[in-house]
């Protein structure tokens, strides 16, 4: 993702400040990549001593930023984190490295999550995870927790050649389970959203007042160049679906925030068999689960099926095709496969997110919690307030200012 040089600096300088061996780091985020139209907001000094380049980057709005940090050995990393910055943790970071290590791998979606700390003049929030635990979730979508977040825009500061591997299989099976969510012909908005939203379905805070209702459309927004970015050379490269826009040809496509392509998919049974066959494996498997009970498939029937689908046996090098499971999974009614997709990703993520949630008031302490949750409840009324101010402006012409129209849902 392109950002300014000298922004992409100061974030690599943040993390030249922990002595702890940082494999793999990435920055994201509203912090990172505005959500918002510049000039929206009045300017906020959240950040005690900012480098220029932040200020610039962040229009003067300041932002707290987001890191993940992707490291080997999660208790030696806490335990030089420790003696480096103890102040960054809560009170259970008296109780030594061993204990905050098992909380981070054991509960939740496996993230150790240090929020308000100042690094450098800037206030950022950092989550530490293990390697194993992050690639599994990017390959496989066990909570989708971290592969959720590396579906949108985020800044890599530091790379590391497994996690890209598994990362690009998240952004295709991304592609591939909105596909099954999407009708033949969409545009890229409608796809992008769709994407963005995967994560967020479940999550616990979209059905509380501590998130901004309009998040999703505002990241796809604001950011469609960097999406274009991250996922059309991908959809270049399925045969099922493609753009099917004159305006693709054009030299300024790839960076115009204005064009919003469209794109059509093939809707073959067939083919979309082979892209369920092709789902990461723990969310395919909770997919299988909700069809043997539609389907009404004998037990001893499906646990054959599930053998002979199986990706984890190494003396089988064995093709990913579809077979008529999968395909009579991807020629059931459009709104039902729909409504089955979104249930599987439901159980995917809702129960991580309430873990992860009630893991970070321990983690991060009562004081830094009660912080979080006022400025969450704010993005969540100043959505609000933009989305009244938005219906007033689309009154339709003619209307009285004492009258009073009908809405309908969108």
């Amino acid at each position: 993702m392109i950002i300014n040089d000298e922004f992409k600096e100061a974030l690599r300088q943040i993390l030249w400040q922990f002595r702890a061996p940082i494999r793999y780091a990435f920055a994201y985020g509203s912090g990172v990549f505005p959500q918002t139209a510049s000039g929206s907001k009045s300017p906020s000094t959240v950040h005690p001593h900012p480098s220029k380049a932040i200020s610039s980057m962040q229009g003067g709005q300041g932002k707290m930023i987001d890191f993940i940090f992707g490291v080997s050995y999660t208790q030696h990393w806490h335990s030089l984190n420790l003696q480096q910055h103890r102040d960054h943790y809560s009170a259970i970071g008296s109780l030594g490295s061993s204990l905050v290590s098992r909380v981070q791998d054991k509960y939740g979606a496996g993230v150790y999550f240090n929020p308000f700390v100042t690094v450098n003049g800037a206030l950022i929030k950092y989550g530490v995870v293990n390697l194993d635990t992050l690639c599994k979730d990017l390959s496989e979508w066990d909570t989708l927790y971290l592969a959720g977040r590396l579906h949108k825009p985020v800044k890599i500061l530091r790379d590391d050649p497994r996690v890209r591997l598994a990362n690009q299989l998240n952004l295709i099976s991304a592609v591939r389970t909105a596909l099954l969510l999407l009708p033949s012909e969409f545009t890229e908005q409608e796809l992008y959203g769709t994407i963005a939203g995967l994560s967020y379905l479940g999550d616990p805070r979209m059905a509380l007042p501590a998130e901004n209702p309009d998040k999703v459309t505002n990241i796809v927004k604001y950011q469609l160049p960097n999406f274009r970015r991250l996922y059309a050379p991908l959809i270049d490269n399925l045969p099922n679906v493609a753009f099917r826009d004159s305006r693709r040809n054009q030299s300024s496509w790839m960076d115009d925030p204005d064009t919003n392509a469209t794109l059509a998919q093939d809707m073959d049974p067939r083919k979309r068999g082979n892209m369920v066959r092709r789902l990461p494996a723990s969310f395919r498997s909770k997919l299988y689960f909700r069809y043997q009970s539609k389907f009404q498939i004998p037990q001893r029937e499906f646990d054959e099926m599930l053998e002979e689908s199986d990706d984890q046996d190494p003396t089988r090098v064995k093709k990913q095709q579809g077979g008529v499971f999968h395909q009579r999974i991807a020629g059931d009614r459009q709104e039902d496969l729909r409504k089955e997709v979104r249930r599987a990703i439901k159980s995917t993520v809702q129960w991580p997110s309430v873990a992860q949630s009630m893991k970070s008031i321990v983690t991060a302490g009562l004081v830094r919690s009660v912080r979080y949750a006022r400025e969450k409840i704010a993005k969540y009324r100043e959505g609000q307030k933009r989305e009244k101010e938005n219906k007033t402006t689309q009154k339709p012409q003619g209307e009285s200012a004492g009258g009073s129209t009908e809405e309908k849902e969108p």
